[in-house]
C-alpha cells in the first residue's frame, strides 16, 4: 500500500481526533495538511502507522489550540464549536459513544480542559488508545498521561448530561419541535421546552443575532414563534439534520446557500438547550455562506412594509 493509500484509509480517523481536540473544522483540516506533508517527507516507515499519524496529528492539533484559546478569549459573544454535520469516522460497535463525544455540550465541556487533559481525553476515552502511545503523541510519561486522563474524566463527568441513548424518540421530538417552530406555535414550543432551557447564537460580531442569551420555555418560545415567520417572508428555509451528532437543522436561503445551523441537546423528554451557528466564517464548510445582513435587512424592509400597510 502506498503512503497516499495509508494516509487516505486513515484521514476519517485522524479528521476525527483533530475535530475533538480543535472544535473547528477549517482547523482540523489544516492540521491534516500538516500531518500529511510531515508523512509524505518521513525517510522510514514507522512499525504503527496508525499510531504514528495519530500522534503527528495530535501534536499539531496541541498546538494550534494553544493559539487558539488566546484567540477564542477576545471572540465576541458566545464561542461555540464549528458544527459538523456528519462525522466521516464510522464505527458502528460505538456510534452512541462517538455520538455523544461530537456534541456542542461535550464539545464545549473539553473547552474546560487543558490542551494536554483534552488530548488525551479524546485518545483515550473516545478512541481507546493505549497509554504508551498516548505518551508518545503528547510526550509525557505514561504515569503523567494516566493522571491526565483522571483529571479530564472527572472534569467531563462533573459537567455532561447524559443524553437520551434512543436517538428514535429524539428525532421524534425533534420533528414535532420543529414543525412547531415553522407553523409559529407557542404553545406546541413550550410544552417541548425544559422549563430553564437555554437559547443562544454564535455570530462573532459577524452576523445578526439575539443581543443575549434567552432562559426559561415560556421566552424561548415566544422569540422562536415571533422568528419563523420573519425567516419565512425572507424565503429562508429549515432543513431538519444531526448536528454533531444531535438532533438539528440548517438554515437555507432562497438560493440554497447557508444561513445558520441549530442544534438540540434534548434530555428527559425536552429540549434543553438550543444552540445556533451564524458566524459565516464557521459555516463554509456546509455549503455557500448567505449574506446573513441583507437578508436582516430585507427582513426589516418587509416588516415595515407590512406596517405601513396596515397603518
Amino acid at each position: 500500500m502506498s503512503r497516499t493509500e495509508e494516509f487516505e484509509e486513515l484521514r476519517p480517523l485522524l479528521f476525527a481526533i483533530a475535530y475533538r481536540i480543535l472544535g473547528s473544522v477549517s482547523e482540523a483540516e489544516d492540521a491534516l495538511q500538516e500531518a500529511w506533508l510531515r508523512w509524505e517527507t518521513t525517510p522510514t516507515r514507522p512499525a504503527s502507522t496508525k499510531a504514528y499519524l495519530s500522534a503527528v496529528v495530535t501534536r499539531i492539533s496541541v498546538d494550534v489550540l494553544r493559539s487558539a484559546r488566546v484567540r477564542r478569549e477576545a471572540y465576541v459573544g458566545p464561542w461555540f464549536p464549528e458544527p459538523l454535520l456528519a462525522d466521516p469516522y464510522q464505527d458502528p460497535e460505538r456510534s452512541a459513544e462517538l455520538s455523544d463525544s461530537l456534541s456542542m455540550t461535550a464539545l464545549l465541556l473539553l473547552e474546560r480542559l487543558t490542551p494536554l487533559e483534552r488530548a488525551v481525553f479524546v485518545l483515550r476515552e473516545v478512541f481507546g488508545f493505549g497509554f504508551p502511545d498516548i505518551a508518545s503523541a503528547v510526550g509525557r510519561s505514561e504515569a503523567a498521561c494516566r493522571q491526565l486522563a483522571v483529571r479530564a474524566r472527572r472534569h467531563m463527568d462533573a459537567g455532561r448530561p447524559r443524553f437520551e441513548a434512543d436517538r428514535k424518540e429524539r428525532e421524534e421530538l425533534a420533528g414535532r419541535f420543529f414543525d412547531a417552530f415553522r407553523e409559529g406555535d407557542v404553545d406546541g414550543l413550550r410544552e417541548l421546552l425544559a422549563a430553564d432551557v437555554h437559547m443562544a447564537g454564535d455570530g462573532g460580531g459577524k452576523a445578526p443575532q439575539l443581543a443575549n442569551a434567552v432562559i426559561g420555555s415560556e421566552k424561548v418560545a415566544r422569540v422562536l414563534a415571533e422568528f419563523a415567520p420573519q425567516i419565512g417572508e425572507v424565503g429562508v428555509v429549515l432543513e431538519p439534520h444531526q448536528v454533531n451528532g444531535q438532533p438539528g437543522a440548517v438554515f437555507r436561503d432562497r438560493d440554497g446557500k447557508v444561513v445558520s445551523t441549530m442544534v438540540l441537546d434534548i434530555l428527559d423528554g425536552r429540549v434543553q438547550t438550543i444552540r445556533s451557528v451564524i458566524n459565516p466564517d464557521k459555516l463554509g464548510h456546509v455549503g455557500p455562506v448567505a449574506d446573513a445582513w441583507a437578508l436582516r435587512r430585507e427582513a426589516d424592509r418587509v416588516r415595515r412594509f407590512q406596517a405601513d400597510g396596515a397603518s
